[in-house]
C-alpha cells in the first residue's frame, strides 16, 4: 500500500511517431474496472510493450491529487479470473501510454482513440506541491487533477465529447 499523489493536464495531442521517440517506454493498455466496495475503485490492466503484463490495483479516494493505492503484479489467469468481476457499467478503457522523462519526473502521456485533438498527461510527485517543469514540445490546455470526469474510472461510465474540453 502506497500513496499515489499526482497531477493531470490537458494537452494538445502530441504527434505520436516523434513523442515515441523521446520516450523511455511505450505502452498500449486495456484497463477495465471492477465491481468493488464504496469508496474503492478496483481494476485490473493489460499491459503491452515489450512484453504483455497484467495487474491488479485498488485505489481509495483521498483528495483529488491524493489517493492509497495497492497494485500488483499478476498472471493471465488471475486476470481472466478477475475479469469476472467485472463492472458491466463502465466500458474497457483503451489508450497508448507514453512515457517520457524530463528533469528528474516520469510524465505519462496517456492518447485515447475517442478524442482526436486531446490527451492527459500526468506527473507522480512526492507531494502535492511538489514543484516540476513541463517537457518542451508540450502544450498544456489546462490541470484537470480536480475535474473528476477526467479520471480514467469516469473515463470509463462517460467519455465527454470532446468539444466540450477544448
Amino acid at each position: 500500500m502506497s500513496l499515489e499523489i499526482e497531477r493531470k493536464f490537458l494537452i494538445v495531442r502530441p504527434d505520436e511517431a516523434a513523442l515515441r521517440t523521446r520516450c523511455s517506454s511505450v505502452y498500449e493498455m486495456e484497463q477495465t474496472y471492477l465491481q468493488a466496495a464504496p469508496d474503492v475503485t478496483a481494476r485490473v490492466r493489460r499491459r503491452i510493450g515489450e512484453r504483455e503484463e497484467f495487474f491488479y490495483t485498488e485505489k481509495e479516494f483521498r483528495t483529488n491529487r491524493t489517493c492509497v493505492e495497492r497494485e500488483s503484479t499478476i498472471d493471465r489467469a488471475t486476470y481472466e479470473q478477475l475479469l469476472r468481476r467485472r463492472d458491466t457499467e463502465m466500458q474497457t478503457i483503451v489508450k497508448h501510454r507514453y512515457c517520457l522523462p524530463h528533469e528528474g519526473f516520469l510524465f505519462e502521456i496517456d492518447v485515447y482513440p475517442f478524442w482526436q485533438k486531446v490527451a492527459v498527461m500526468e506527473v507522480e510527485l512526492t507531494s502535492e506541491e511538489q514543484p516540476f517543469t513541463f517537457p518542451e514540445g508540450i502544450t498544456v490546455l489546462r490541470e484537470i487533477s480536480d475535474d473528476r470526469r477526467m479520471k480514467n474510472a469516469a473515463l470509463a461510465r462517460e467519455i465527454p465529447a470532446e468539444e466540450t474540453l477544448l
